[in-house]
């Protein structure tokens, strides 16, 4: 009997040595590998060769190469055709080609993108298809705020806002505001939506809901408000349901800056005398698009040793406008042209000693200061929208009126 104890304590003391040296192992977890979806693919499945279109590339130079057998460049060539025309392949542009992860590295697939939205497939797998999508896009919404210490685009820049959101901004306000003549201290608030492409890649504003912008500490609202569902057409108005738009822009290009006024007396920089300046020069890079500030019609369309390429167009029988010193003209006599289309392109031809577009403003005849003039209104909201605007926009004024300015305390 003690002989047995003994045997049992022994092979408990065993067992309990034993256990004691168990090591518990974690089970292993197969890696879960998150898919990249683009262009209708899984990146992941495939080597990915990234390159750009070359000077005097061809289709057929770049994707001869990459047919699998029984496939021809004439066949590959007339398939893209029905979606993208291959003579639209430009230099400069991004390709890619796929290629399966197998031991031949078998081509699956030649993209294009003409664009950053925009890419054309050619999918070699069984038999050559082509096809063409967008990119997926997400919408961010934001808010920023800002003080103007020198200029709209600095403080634009100083909130992370690019040059996209300063042109929507001053586009809203170009009837009410004038951007040249802006003062320190001056501020604006805005509620925002960006895109981005694929979730990363930004895209530009897609638009603008509200703005408030402050100046000579007057507050000038904007609501994004659509006037018409049918025919998906928006416009911006006041608080009040008044709208922004008038019957002329304040300008006629898009935020420039102001280098000679209209004047009596002016030193010509060319002529070398004093004469008056009947018009308002807005200097801006060759090649900017001048838009006419008011529906209207093209009356005039030529050159002259002083005006240079130019345009005018009128409007009614009381107003009249003139664009002088272009690169281009882009209408004829007899044309009719909405506010807002262009009509040329900013020069220096004629008397003109840097890129500019001088601008002048006829009243019943006489050319007058554009600046000065008690101008018309475009058409109100009509009466049975109000009450639906105001419901529309209480919550969006209410949210941007608690949405902070910047600190008067920064403005140096």
């Amino acid at each position: 009997m003690k002989k047995f104890l003994v045997i049992a304590l022994a092979l408990g003391i065993s067992l309990t040595a034993c256990k004691e040296k168990e090591v518990y192992v974690e089970p292993e977890v197969a890696e879960v590998v998150v898919p990249v979806m683009q262009y209708g693919f899984d990146l992941n499945n495939y080597e990915v060769v990234i390159d750009t279109v070359k000077s005097g590339d061809t289709f057929g130079n770049i994707i001869d190469q990459h047919l699998v057998d029984g496939q021809s460049v004439f066949k590959a060539a007339e398939e893209l055709d029905a979606v993208y025309s291959v003579r639209r392949i430009q230099a400069g542009k991004p390709y890619k080609i796929l290629k399966r992860k197998d031991s031949l590295r078998t081509p699956e697939a030649f993209i294009y993108e003409p664009t950053k939205m925009d890419y054309v497939v050619l999918n070699f797998a069984d038999s050559l298809k082509a096809y063409k999508d967008k990119h997926p896009l997400k919408f961010v919404r934001k808010t920023a705020s800002g003080v103007i210490n020198s200029t709209l685009s600095e403080a634009m820049e100083e909130e992370g806002l690019g040059m996209a959101a300063i042109y929507e901004l001053s586009d809203i306000y170009r009837w009410s505001i004038d951007f040249f003549r802006l003062q320190k201290g001056d501020r604006f608030k805005m509620i925002y939506t960006e895109r981005y492409i694929n979730d990363s890649i930004y895209a530009g504003i897609e638009s603008i809901e509200a703005a408030v912008f402050e100046t000579d500490e007057t507050p000038f609202y904007a609501f994004d408000f659509r006037t018409d569902s049918i025919n998906n057409i928006s416009d911006y108005h006041d608080e009040k349901g008044k709208t922004l738009r008038s019957f002329f822009l304040k300008a006629p290009v898009n935020y420039s800056r102001i280098s000679s006024r209209f004047t009596k007396r002016r030193f010509h920089p060319v002529q070398k005398r004093w004469k008056a300046h009947k018009g308002t020069d807005y200097a801006a890079a060759y090649g900017t698009p001048i838009v006419s500030t008011a529906n209207g019609v093209v009356i005039k369309s030529g050159y002259t040793r002083g005006n240079g390429n130019y345009v005018k167009v009128k409007h009614n029988n009381t107003y009249s406008t003139q664009y002088l010193h272009m690169t281009k003209r882009k209408v004829k006599v007899g044309q009719r042209v909405k506010q807002g289309q262009v009509i040329g392109t900013v020069g220096s031809t004629g008397l003109a000693t840097g890129p500019h577009v001088c601008y002048r403003f006829w009243v019943n005849g006489k050319q007058v200061d554009p600046y000065k003039q008690n101008l018309p209104s475009a058409d109100p909201l009509p009466e049975e929208k109000m009450e639906e605007y105001l419901n529309f926009i209480q919550p969006l004024k209410d949210e941007i009126d608690l949405l902070p300015f910047k600190n008067d305390d920064e403005v140096l």
